[in-house]
């Protein structure tokens, strides 16, 4: 198996699927593929997803992250990102790459940790998915018991909040509380083609600090 993946050559926006993938052989694959690599990976039920992103959608990505990181720089909260990194839990035969992620209420935990298992270490507070090609797991997710869960998806951006063992889409984050996100981030989002991404930064910063005031 290893040796047909070093042939694998996945467009960009496609996916190939593993099927009875076992845990030895899904831990074998990761060290396989290496961790600098433009694909991510999903692993459940013994089925393994290899995906390689559109270049639209690390546009996205990337832009969104910029605004998490604004909220929490603004309201003076320390955070962790953590980017594209495996989470994996052999207890559950679980694994995912989220398009970024970030230690939030829990920094303290992972603060200067290269290497995460969630059989010890907590999930991280907030993952990122950009569905362009419609690859997010919530079953996983919700399986390693990630608190929220984000999924910007055809423009929109959809907020999924673990509740009782299971996400619940809320109109609000419980991050960021009574701060309408879902239908600012795609506003903001939407300027960038205009205005540029600087610019934009800028006023998305001077909108948040207007409601931090108003709180």
């Amino acid at each position: 198996m290893l040796l047909e993946l070093k042939r694998f050559n996945i467009p960009p926006g496609h996916k190939v699927f593993l099927e009875n993938v076992t845990w030895q052989e899904f831990e074998s694959i990761l060290e396989e593929l290496g961790e600098h690599r433009a694909s991510r990976i999903a692993y459940g039920n013994g089925i393994l997803e290899i995906m390689t992103p559109l270049p639209e959608h690390e546009t996205t990505k990337l832009f969104i992250t910029n605004f998490v990181e604004i909220l929490l720089e603004e309201l003076d909260i320390d955070f962790y990102p953590l980017g594209s990194t495996t989470f994996k839990n052999k207890e559950i035969l679980k694994g995912i790459e989220p398009d970024n992620c970030f230690y939030i209420q829990n920094e303290a935990a992972v603060r200067g940790k290269e290497r995460l298992d969630l059989s010890v270490d907590p999930p991280p507070d907030l993952a990122l998915e950009i569905d362009l090609t419609s690859r997010t797991h919530p079953s996983i997710y919700e399986a390693l018991k990630v608190p929220e869960l984000w999924r910007f998806e055809k423009g929109k951006l959809q907020i999924n909040v673990f509740q009782d063992e299971k996400y619940v889409e809320s109109a609000f984050s419980s991050i960021f509380p009574n701060l309408p996100l879902v239908e600012v981030i795609p506003q903001y989002l939407s300027q960038i083609k205009a205005a540029g991404r600087n610019k934009t930064m800028r006023a998305f910063r001077t909108w948040v600090r207007e409601q931090i005031t108003s709180f």
